[in-house]
């Protein structure tokens, strides 16, 4: 299986999905316990959830799971919240702080998965972007996620609904933040935060760059907006998600129509 695919699009709008895959190659499965192959912390279905929301959107989206190798984190290894508790490159544990592993990877190894994994998702994303950017002069990468609303390892309490995180407002143009804050605040019962526990992961923060036409969001959802639970079997929940989607489709259609009036402008 190939670690990522591509489906090109005409939009300035390019969505990034980094964790919604569950490939574990046999040698890298033999390697997980039994907690490690329930494989609890993937992005379950989200990129069901965005499919046919954006006409012309392109989608990158890692074929692996996060397991083999997390395609949001820094590949040097560094901590994306230094003094929090967090998962990291090659995770060692689950959300929980349960250890996944029968057989720890060395360094070894998680060289050999970031040249095999890591890499080949970035380098396709990189490829889109600059591929969007020649077609508008402005290119704005929406990193879907979501994750399980209650992870007292990782937050205390439960966590917003919409969770939309632009590293403190530095990897997009103000008016992004805004109108994704505007419709997430107006969508009837639901909640939202603005760069809170998920402030932006390393994709977010790697590729934002609004003072070269690159502009990235990161939107993470609470699991309970689309799924029938947030433990096995992970279902989809149709009503949920319909329901869901109606906000999500305004928020991609919004920045959308932002993107290519500063397009307009720059003529």
């Amino acid at each position: 299986m190939k670690p990522v695919e591509v489906v090109e699009g005409t939009s300035p709008i390019i969505l990034g999905f980094p964790h919604t895959g569950t490939h574990v190659p046999e040698d890298i499965w033999a390697r997980l316990n039994d907690e490690g192959r329930r494989l609890r912390d993937t992005d379950w279905h989200i990129h069901r959830l965005y499919s046919g929301l954006l006409a012309g959107a392109t989608t990158v989206r890692a074929t692996f799971h996060r397991y083999v190798i997390d395609a949001n984190r820094d590949p040097t290894g560094k901590s994306l919240y230094p003094g929090q508790n967090t998962t990291g490159l090659v995770p060692l544990t689950d959300f929980d702080n349960q250890p996944i592993w029968r057989e720890e990877p060395d360094e070894e190894e998680i060289a050999r998965r970031l040249a095999a994994f890591h890499r080949p998702y970035h380098e396709a994303l990189e490829a889109q972007i600059e591929r969007v950017k020649k077609l508008h002069g402005i290119a704005v990468l929406y990193d879907c996620h979501s994750i399980r609303s209650r992870c007292p390892f990782l937050f205390e309490g439960t966590l917003p609904d919409f969770n939309i995180g632009t590293d403190g407002g530095r990897t997009c143009a103000p008016a992004f933040e805004r109108a994704t804050v505007e419709i997430c605040a107006a969508a009837d019962g639901y909640t939202h935060v603005v760069n809170g526990r998920f402030r932006g992961g390393w994709t977010t923060r790697h590729y934002g760059r609004p003072q070269e036409g690159m502009h990235a969001i990161q939107m993470e959802l609470a699991q309970h907006t689309h799924l029938e639970s947030e433990s096995e079997p992970f279902a989809y929940d149709e009503e949920k998600a319909e329901r869901l989607r109606v906000h999500l489709r305004a928020v991609l259609e919004r920045l959308e129509e932002i993107a290519l009036s500063m397009k307009e402008e720059t003529r």
